[in-house]
């Protein structure tokens, strides 16, 4: 199966289509506001001195390329062509800059000069990746080559420098990425040369004399290079160079058919999928580290869960899908497009969470939680910020979300494959396809077809009756229709509780609540302090209620509270007040000020 790219694709209504706005209207232009505030544009000219401030990070060049990506993108959707003359001015800066045989990173020019390709852990060649994708999008933008021109000659500097020549520090990169974007060259141009680095930075990774744990104490199991990719089968490291590495995994398996890759793809998946993601789509829970940790480690106040895991996760969920057709993976890609990416940017659409937990403690004081980080207890910001010193992720929600139609559709020569459900309008050339629904606020899918290829819609996981009277059958999770240009599906979504494993023991004892795809919190702002003394009935009634906040529903929950003690012990009190527990959904917490907030409740 092969995606249909968010270029065909037209949203018309609905979350996404809330979103995506957003996105093009505030959210591009509050990180340009503050990259222009921080230096990150000007850094591009390659004019700083040492003693000056705003000194540039070995991150900065990614930092941007992937500001560049998400207009591009949104350039693509027809919004914001304003901002082609600012980029061409980066890129002048970048062709003005390069040395003579193409290589281009800011850092090592004006900060470490003479020091290039030497210090494995200080991402050369991830900014590099992120120049090629942004180049590549661009040019399907503009329709303008120098960019990607540019590109070229550094993909050929890094390729003479590590296969031809042998002569870095190092092997393979400290922070993956330069993989995947190779691929993307590679698919682009249809240029062997890409494709061929690609595969030697998966190949050599984890199987190479050269790269051992340095100096710099970084261990092999951090970067996922402690064995040979191909005979790895559990998510170790950090969780976004991990998903990275994955999805260029993946996209070599796929081009190359390759066998071994794809079993070790499959098992990385399972392993994250069962035994180490969050009921949101959040991954990585180690707070000191970003890194996956051991299986079912994982705790709500100090889920670290960056948004840029969530958004790696379902790239490599989405390359799973053109490996095989089956739910498994769209349903983790529907459960991190509802849940653990959206809630990393504020309702408003110009603030960021780089973690995203799943609970928090009733705040004290700003000053308490830097008392509580700097002796070593994680303590999460409780209001989204408008940048951060390492600013990964704003960006990369710029390019998702600009991008997002990536992820609904796909096909074959027979089959066209529904995977998420947005209201929009497909162009496939000859053919057409029409999805109009408000998922998830309701689960009514019709679907309008002009082609003569057979129909595939995923059956999501968390629906438990489906209503359609089409003829069908199903395999791995979707129902196949043939012969039909108009269909309609309904998935009867209405709210759940959901219990954890056992081996969970952050949440023994409670529930989460569930409305479709849709994960839900409490707050305090909602329902009082100390939720932790609430409890929902599990034989109590759920409804739905119109939200103030958000487009989707709120939830009003049977419950009970424990009467609040003030002694520091006394004997237990069994007594239980009746009460309605307010549930919103989990990507809207914290857009209210400080507050108390919970994903996973007592149940009684």
């Amino acid at each position: 199966m092969k995606k249909i790219g968010f270029d065909k694709v037209k949203l018309n209504s609905g979350l996404w289509k809330t979103l995506q706005t957003r996105n093009e209207e505030t959210t591009i232009y509050a990180v340009k506001d503050r990259f222009e505030e921080t230096g990150r544009f000007k850094a591009f000219s390659c004019d700083w001195r040492e003693g000056e401030d705003k000194k540039p990070h070995f991150f900065w060049d990614s930092d941007v390329a992937k500001w560049i990506e998400g207009v591009a993108y949104s350039m693509i959707n027809g919004k914001n062509r304003e901002q082609e003359a600012f980029i061409d001015s980066i890129v002048d800066m970048i062709e003005t800059n390069r040395y003579d045989d193409g290589y281009f990173n800011i850092y090592y020019t004006v900060c470490e000069k003479g020091k290039r390709w030497t210090e494995r852990y200080n991402h050369e060649l991830y900014c590099a990746g992120h120049l090629i994708e942004a180049a590549i999008a661009y040019k399907k933008a503009t329709g303008k080559d120098k960019f990607l021109k540019l590109m070229f000659d550094y993909a050929d500097c890094i390729y003479k420098t590590f296969v031809t020549e042998n002569s870095a520090s190092f092997m393979t990169p400290g922070h993956e990425e330069i993989e995947l974007a190779l691929v993307k060259l590679y698919e682009e141009t249809g240029e062997p040369r890409h494709l061929e680095l690609a595969e030697f930075f998966i190949d050599k990774r984890g199987n190479n004399d050269k790269d051992l744990e340095d100096e710099c104490g970084v261990n092999c199991l951090y970067i996922q290079a402690h064995k040979p990719v191909r005979e790895q089968r559990e998510a170790v490291g950090h969780a976004v160079r991990a998903c990275y590495l994955y999805s260029a995994m993946a996209d070599l398996a796929r081009i190359n058919n390759d066998a071994a890759l794809r079993t070790a793809c499959e098992s990385l998946f399972d392993d994250i999928s069962k035994r180490k993601m969050y009921i949101t789509g959040g991954i990585g829970s180690g707070f000191s580290t970003e890194c996956f940790t051991v299986p079912y480690d994982l705790p709500n106040n100090e889920a670290y869960a960056e948004t840029c895991a969530a958004i790696s996760l379902a790239m490599f969920g989405q390359r799973m899908l053109e490996l095989d057709v089956d739910s498994k993976y769209s349903d983790v890609v529907e459960k991190v497009l509802y849940n653990g990416i959206i809630s990393g940017l504020s309702l408003g659409g110009d603030a960021f969470f780089y973690e995203n937990p799943l609970a928090y403690d009733k705040p004290v004081s700003a000053e308490y939680d830097r008392q509580m980080n700097a002796g070593g207890r994680h303590r999460t910001i409780r209001e989204r910020a408008k940048i951060f010193g390492c600013s990964c992720c704003p960006p990369n929600i710029n390019r998702f979300f600009a991008a997002v139609g990536d992820y609904i559709c796909g096909c074959d020569e027979e089959t066209v494959y529904i995977h998420q459900f947005m209201d929009c309008d497909i162009n496939l050339g000859d053919e057409s396809l029409k999805i109009e629904t408000q998922y998830p606020r309701d689960g009514k899918i019709k679907i309008t077809y002009s082609g003569g290829r057979r129909i595939a819609v995923r059956c999501p996981e968390w629906c438990r009756k489906i209503i359609c009277h089409v003829p069908h059958t199903t395999r791995k999770g979707y129902m196949y229709f043939e012969n039909t240009d108009c269909l309609e599906v309904e998935f009867e979504i209405r709210p759940r509780l959901v219990r954890a494993a056992s081996a969970v023991i952050a949440d023994s004892g409670c529930t989460a609540v569930m409305c479709g795809p849709v994960v839900y919190c409490a707050e305090a702002v909602d329902n009082g302090d100390n939720i932790g003394d609430l409890y929902i009935l599990k034989d109590g009634k759920i409804n739905t209620v119109e939200s103030t906040l958000t487009e989707l529903c709120d939830l009003e929950a049977d419950g009970a509270r424990m009467a609040e003690q003030r002694e520091l012990y006394a004997d237990y009190m069994a007594e239980l007040e009746p009460c309605k527990i307010r549930l919103i959904p989990y990507y809207a917490f914290a857009n209210r000020g400080a507050s108390e907030m919970r994903v996973w409740l007592n149940i009684r």
